[in-house]
C-alpha cells in the first residue's frame, strides 16, 4: 500500500503524559492537541477522538487542566484546555517515570 505509515500504539499512560506536555506552551482545544502531537511526531502519532476526549476529561476530573469555552480559528464555540499548577507537577512527575521506563526496556534490548 505505498508510503503509508503504520499508526502506532500509544503505550498504556502516555497519551495523558503527551496532552500534558503539548499544553505547556499555552491553553488549546482538542483538535489543536491531535494536530500538534500529529505535526511534532511527524505523523506516527495520530490520536483520535474516541482516546483524545476520554483523556481530557480524565486530566480535568484529575485537576491537572482546566477548560473553558471559547472560539476556534474558524469562529467555532470549542472547549480550550489549560495547564494547572498541579497539572505542571504531574508533567514532571510522569515524565521523570516515563524517563525511567524507556531507560530500563532500552537495556534489557541492548542485553547481552
Amino acid at each position: 500500500m505505498g508510503d503509508a505509515r503504520k499508526q502506532s500504539e500509544l503505550l498504556p499512560g502516555t497519551l495523558d503524559l503527551l496532552i500534558l506536555r503539548a499544553l505547556v506552551p499555552g491553553s488549546m482545544h482538542g483538535y489543536g492537541i491531535a494536530s500538534r502531537l500529529k505535526q511534532v511526531s511527524d505523523d506516527v502519532l495520530q490520536v483520535g477522538e474516541s482516546s483524545l476526549y476520554p483523556a481530557l476529561q480524565r486530566l480535568l476530573l484529575n485537576g491537572w487542566v482546566k477548560a473553558e469555552w471559547g472560539a476556534s480559528e474558524n469562529n467555532r464555540r470549542a472547549r480550550f484546555y489549560s495547564l494547572t499548577a498541579a497539572g505542571r507537577k504531574q508533567l514532571a512527575s510522569e515524565r521523570e517515570e516515563f524517563d525511567r521506563m524507556v531507560e530500563a526496556i532500552r537495556k534489557v534490548l541492548n542485553m547481552a
